[in-house]
């Protein structure tokens, strides 16, 4: 985590998950935190924790990502505190189990906001600095859902298709700045996304929080431009290549639908 000794990360969902595992590997390696999520009581305790262990500078404002007018508040924040940004990370994000037509309208409008719109945003609003500096990296959560449609989960699979396009092709734009991107595509992850999600009847073989932050800032710092985080989540991703699309979709189906009660 040399890369980023001394310099200032903003890590988006900060408050858990792999957030939290961002957040302590960065400080271990003695890199300066922004930290952004909801719930402002959890992002002071982790900021206190690190700073007092680690000797790190952090900072930290509560933002729901849902309201649009969020990242320019979190980029006025970064200004106002004279912080430059070298290293985003794009890792806020939830999903939402069952029949499309059943879930909240809202809640599906919101998870696009979130996992794209917020994505788009954030990018653009702190990318210009990086250029104009000739350095930073970027790193945005996908999914191993990016790489196929899942029923029963179809919004989530389709926001995080988009990450990981719009990661991969932003990549090859910055390599003339010398700015790396990359798509961290974990799978299922030991975290409170799944409850959140109403998924956790399907978290099965799930990998630690912080094994797939390791993964994802190795892979940045290496300059790649997407991960699958886990040898059976990358066979599985790679191996659907090999049938037609809807036939993965029908198998999809079967393992997501919901149990009639």
């Amino acid at each position: 985590m040399d890369n980023w000794r001394g310099k200032w990360a903003l890590i988006t969902g900060a408050s858990a998950g792999i957030g939290v595992a961002f957040a302590k590997e960065l400080a271990l390696g003695g890199t300066n935190l922004v930290l952004t999520a909801r719930r402002k009581d959890r992002l002071e305790d982790l900021a206190r924790s690190l700073a007092e262990n680690y000797r790190i500078s952090t900072e930290v404002i509560a933002a729901d990502l849902a309201d649009s007018n969020a990242p320019e508040n979190i980029l006025a924040f970064t200004k106002e505190k004279n912080i430059a940004i070298d290293l985003l990370i794009n890792n806020a994000g939830f999903g939402q189990y069952g029949e499309f037509y059943s879930i909240e309208k809202q809640r599906l409008l919101d998870m696009v906001e979130v996992n794209c719109s917020a994505v788009v945003h954030l990018t653009h609003l702190f990318l210009p600095q990086m250029i104009q500096r000739q350095r930073g990296d970027i790193l945005i959560l996908a999914s191993t859902a990016s790489f196929q449609a899942v029923p029963y989960i179809s919004t989530y699979a389709a926001t995080k298709a988009f990450d990981l396009l719009f990661a991969e092709g932003l990549a090859e734009e910055m390599k003339p700045y010398g700015i790396r991107v990359c798509a961290l595509c974990p799978g299922s992850t030991e975290s409170e996304f799944a409850v959140a999600a109403g998924q956790e009847h399907f978290h099965r073989n799930a990998e630690t929080a912080e094994k797939v932050a390791h993964t994802g800032l190795k892979a940045l710092a290496a300059g790649k431009s997407c991960v699958i985080s886990g040898l059976g989540n990358y066979l599985g991703a790679h191996g659907e290549r090999l049938v037609p699309r809807r036939f993965v979709t029908k198998i999809a189906a079967g393992m997501f639908k919901p149990k009639k009660k």
